[in-house]
C-alpha cells in the first residue's frame, strides 16, 4: 500500500455538492454531463455509470466531490470536479451525506 501524507491529503478540496441537472451526451453510453451546485457556484461535470442510471435519476442527489481536481475535457465537456463513488463491478455508488448538509460544505 502506498501511503499519502497528511500534507498531500490536505491539498484536496472535498466538498458537498448537489446534482442540479443532467443530460445524455450524444454517442456516449458510459458517461453523462451533469451540473453540480457548490452553493456559491455551479460547475459542469462528467458523471460515469450512465449504463446503470438514467440521467434524471441523479438529479437532486447530494454527493461528495473533489472540487479542486484539474479540469479534464471529455466528449466535448470540460469536467470541473469529480464525484466520489464506491465502485462495485464498475458500477458507481455515489458517496453522500446522511443529513441535510449545505452545498459547498468542506469535508475534512
Amino acid at each position: 500500500m502506498d501511503y499519502v501524507s497528511y500534507d498531500d491529503f490536505s491539498k484536496l478540496d472535498l466538498r458537498v455538492a448537489k446534482i442540479i441537472s443532467t443530460e445524455k451526451i450524444p454517442d456516449k453510453t458510459r458517461i453523462i454531463k451533469g451540473i453540480i451546485s457548490l452553493g456559491d457556484e455551479e460547475r459542469d461535470v462528467i458523471i460515469g455509470g450512465a449504463q446503470f442510471y438514467e440521467p434524471e435519476d441523479l438529479v437532486g442527489q447530494t454527493v461528495i466531490v473533489v472540487a479542486n481536481l484539474e479540469p479534464k475535457k471529455m466528449a466535448g465537456v470540460e469536467s470541473n470536479a469529480m464525484l466520489l463513488a464506491a465502485d462495485i463491478d464498475d458500477k458507481p455508488f455515489w458517496l453522500t451525506v446522511d443529513q441535510d448538509v449545505p452545498e459547498g460544505t468542506k469535508i475534512k
